[in-house]
């Protein structure tokens, strides 16, 4: 199992590039201590183990013409279906993430629309596709969001030294 657990290095690198996917390999070097090159090979090993799952850019919704987001609990309707609700809704485009939890719900997503009249056509499209009944909370704002690894930063900051609280 120790195995698994990233090296205290690699779980410095991993915070951040969690925190800024941009960083160049000169300053992500500068930051963690390494010669570019060690660093290099160290991303390169991260991305084929799976703990770097891809860089992406962090987009504004409002400014895309989604200003809701909402979160909607999804509880089948038949038990006794079979549980293939995320490969039902892929099909959604404003649903951005589903998740699956414990509780009354079976799943939680995260939808992006354009208008109260849109996010109630999503979630008429949700029920009809998926055979579930919705609850659904609307975000009023985000003070923020995607934020990274907790565990990493608090590591990498008690390797750097800097005071934690």
């Amino acid at each position: 199992m120790a195995a698994d657990v990233l090296e205290d290095i690699d779980a410095r690198i991993a915070a951040v590039l969690a925190e800024d996917g941009r960083c160049s390999y000169t300053d992500l070097a500068a930051r963690v201590g390494l010669s570019v090159s060690a660093v290099h090979q160290r991303v390169r090993r991260l991305e084929q183990r799976g703990v770097i799952q891809g860089y992406a850019a962090r987009l504004d919704g409002e400014q895309l013409g989604l200003p809701l987001t909402a979160f909607v609990s999804l509880t089948p309707i038949d038990p006794a279906e079979p549980d293939d609700y995320p490969e039902r809704l892929r099909v959604l485009p404003q649903i951005e993430a589903c998740h699956s939890v414990a509780g009354v719900e079976s799943y939680i997503v995260k939808v992006r629309v354009a208008s109260p009249s849109a996010l109630e056509a999503l979630l008429a499209q949700i029920r009809a596709t998926a055979n579930v009944s919705t609850r659904t909370t609307v975000v009023l704002s985000t003070p923020f969001e995607d934020r990274p690894v907790a565990g990493l930063a608090l590591r990498a900051a008690l390797q750097d030294g800097d005071p934690v609280g």
